[in-house]
């Protein structure tokens, strides 16, 4: 479990693949991590296969790159890191599991004095719980959705300066795919109601 309080970036030092899966290699100073651990990156919980001299592996399989954009990285890309949460940390985002549900396209970016907003339209099937006010977690981001567009098509996200100098979110290009995890409250009232054909 994770809260969306992306904690860095780091970049990406080697991209390798085995017989049954794609061994990802990330730079990282934390000391305090050890193997078997889940680390979320770009918001896929992870579990460390390898660590060595400021590097942990990871080691991810072909569901998980065809359904994320981790299959895209190359070495020297940046990706957002996070920590599982412990019991009795502070939860600063929502509830983030780190499994991610789809893929959402970057449709605009835009860009003035007043703010730094994020176009971006979800799969069809995972717009039924994106809601306004409602919480979004995006490359692995807790975000609060500021805007639902043409019945759901397409929703906007407002990026504080903070957010930007800490995550990759305001430097992805037009069409990214970010890794999108709907709130789990939501997931959950919607199955509930659809079960009773609400």
């Amino acid at each position: 479990m994770f809260t969306g309080i992306v904690e860095k970036t780091v970049p990406v030092v080697g991209v390798s693949d085995g017989p049954m899966f794609r061994r990802l290699t990330l730079a990282t100073d934390w000391t305090d991590i050890a193997h078997g651990e889940s680390i979320a990156v770009n918001g896929c919980c992870l579990t460390i296969a390898e660590l060595s001299h400021g590097q942990i592996g990871f080691d991810v399989i072909k569901e998980t790159l065809e359904k994320t954009n981790l299959g895209l990285l190359k070495a020297g890309d940046r990706v957002n890191v996070e920590r599982a949460l412990r019991v009795g940390d502070r939860l600063d985002g929502h509830f983030v599991q780190g499994h991610v549900d789809g893929v959402a396209r970057l449709v605009k970016t835009t860009s003035n004095d007043n703010e730094f907003r994020l176009t971006i339209a979800p799969p069809p099937e995972l717009a039924k719980y994106i809601v306004h006010k409602g919480s979004v977690s995006i490359d692995g981001v807790s975000l609060t959705v500021a805007a639902v567009n043409d019945n759901g098509k397409t929703f906007d996200v407002a990026l504080i300066p903070t957010t930007l100098k800490l995550t990759t979110l305001g430097d992805r290009p037009e069409n990214w795919p970010f890794n999108l995890e709907t709130d789990i409250v939501s997931k959950h009232i919607v199955a509930w109601l659809e079960a009773r054909g609400v």
